[in-house]
């Protein structure tokens, strides 16, 4: 027996020795943090909001908000640097009617755990108004649900980790948040409001494999970009497998397939696509919705316009 076999590997050193190792690569448990980077004597920090909600169901109209998940952290606006979490907030609430199983199946969350309790809305109200931006992972599901039951979250602008960066740009093949974790060495067990929230945060901090900046800045920056939702108004029927595979969504109360873009220029080549490929450059006019910080990713309009082809 030699001295190796009387003083066995941690799990972190054998965890190290994979790591150096081209054939494994080695998942480490999310551990949540308060502290990320230190501020600087008269640094201006701002504060923000990460969400995630658990809900009866998916239909805003018909369901209801069953958990709240918030983590309050200061950040540095200009940077995108993440500094410290200042407050944690998870409260559940009763929908005074039963949980459907299904959904239940995804979140765990149990009629008994939410019976007769309430979300505080006065430290909710407290938390969204000193807030400078909220974030959230798929933001056109969470966002439409809180507004409907704390109308303080319609003044904020809100920032969506999933649509609000190009992760195929930056070479990552999912948006999923589980897989995002995974390609930063963490897993986590999914599917419960602060849980979530505490690795959405840690996903901020990341740095984008191609731009090299933090997740958080590129966020930032795309409240300041024009995004803008093109309707294809009066498409052929025939343009709809087209228009499907090209990422438009179909909004059977208009009847009319719709996509969300980002930038002018996306606006502009979208344009030239449907005049060419789905309007057969044949007269037509398509709607242009302009969504500002505050109605991006709700189920608000924004100013719309006509835009001849």
């Amino acid at each position: 027996m030699n001295d190796q076999d009387n003083n066995p590997l941690s799990p972190e050193q054998m965890a190290q020795a994979l790591d150096q190792h081209p054939d494994y690569k080695v998942l480490r448990r999310l551990v949540p943090r308060h502290e990320f980077n230190p501020s600087k004597p008269g640094q201006m920090l701002q504060r923000g909001v990460v969400l995630d909600t658990e809900t009866t169901g998916l239909n805003v109209d018909a369901d209801q908000v069953i958990e709240l998940g918030m983590i309050v952290f200061e950040f540095d606006p200009v940077l995108g640097t993440v500094h410290r979490v200042v407050d944690v907030f998870d409260e559940l609430e009763d929908p005074l009617r039963p949980i459907p199983p299904e959904t239940t199946a995804v979140h765990h969350i149990t009629d008994e755990m939410v019976r007769g309790k309430t979300i505080d809305d006065a430290k909710v109200n407290a938390i969204v108004n000193a807030a400078a931006v909220v974030i959230a992972h798929n933001a056109s599901f969470d966002r439409p649900f809180v507004e409907k039951r704390w109308p303080v979250f319609q003044d904020k602008h809100w920032a969506c980790s999933i649509r609000d960066i190009d992760w195929k740009g930056e070479g990552i093949s999912s948006a999923k948040l589980e897989f995002l974790m995974q390609t930063q060495g963490i897993f986590y067990e999914a599917h419960r409001a602060e849980t979530d929230c505490w690795a959405l945060l840690e996903l901020l901090t990341a740095l984008l494999p191609q731009s090299q900046q933090p997740a958080l800045l590129t966020l930032l920056e795309s409240l300041n970009q024009p995004q803008v939702r093109l309707y294809a108004t009066g498409s052929p029927f025939d343009s709809k497998d087209a228009l499907k595979a090209r990422g438009y969504r179909w909004a059977p109360e208009i009847k009319c397939w719709h996509r969300t873009l980002s930038t002018e220029k996306a606006l502009q080549e979208e344009l030239d696509w449907l005049k060419r490929k789905v309007y057969q450059g044949k007269r037509a006019s398509v709607e242009v919705e302009t969504l500002g910080g505050t109605v991006r990713h709700s189920q608000r309009q924004g100013e719309k316009t006509i835009h001849p082809l």
